[in-house]
């Protein structure tokens, strides 16, 4: 019983510690972080790389869902029900990682913030004219590169609530009308959320290659 009890309470400490973190005690988090020697651009890094995975994992989710849908649209006898069950689990995993990228790109965003103010303030610290004019120079080809990258990611982070509010329209309809009547009304819409889809795809692709030649730019001195 005792074991259980630590258990739950260390499950109710990690919660109350994320929630910390989410509720803007994120400066707190970077310091610890640097006293053991993590900064700021480590974890800029590693958070473009987390996002650039979430991305990946979004582009296979919003292929399988289509693939997936299209099988309803060529739908040949069998259980219906069990068609429309197989159809809403795609929609709610491609929810669920819309999600995750729409907050692994926030976590990007909170350590840059993070990171280019101390960078700015920290110039002042400078006692030598040409290292604060080298340093001020990179900032800011830093920050016009960054916000290059974050522009894709906003782009295609916007594209997705198109896609799945049109498929959770297909996936409402289906559920409400398991009948023939209601495969031929999908097939109608298929085109556009295949058009929709490989674009959210390639808008994806875009922002993971351009996450990728931020980093690049980031390590050069």
């Amino acid at each position: 019983m005792n074991i259980t009890f630590s258990a739950f309470n260390w499950k109710l400490a990690c919660i109350l510690a994320l929630s910390l973190l989410t509720a803007g005690c994120q400066s707190t988090y970077y310091s610890a972080m640097e006293k053991v020697g993590i900064h700021k651009r480590d974890i800029m890094v590693d958070r473009i790389e987390d996002t650039q995975t979430a991305q990946e994992d979004a582009q296979e989710q919003f292929k399988s869902a289509l693939e997936q849908f299209q099988s309803v649209i060529n739908f040949d006898g069998g259980d219906l029900e069990t068609a429309y069950n197989q159809l809403n689990s795609e929609y709610e995993d491609s929810l669920s990682a819309a999600e995750n990228v729409g907050s692994r790109i926030s976590s990007v965003k909170d350590v840059s913030d993070a990171l280019f103010d101390e960078w700015q303030e920290e110039l002042d610290l400078y006692t030598s004219a040409s290292l604060r004019r080298a340093s001020a120079q990179k900032l800011q080809d830093t920050k016009r590169q960054y916000q290059r990258m974050i522009v894709s990611l906003d782009k295609s982070e916007k594209r997705m609530q198109p896609v799945l509010n049109a498929f959770q329209d297909q996936v409402l309809y289906l559920k409400h009308n398991l009948n023939a009547r209601a495969i031929s009304a999908l097939k109608g819409e298929f085109n556009t959320i295949k058009s929709d889809i490989d674009r959210l795809i390639k808008d994806m692709q875009t922002s993971i290659n351009h996450s990728r030649q931020f980093i690049e730019a980031l390590k050069q001195p």
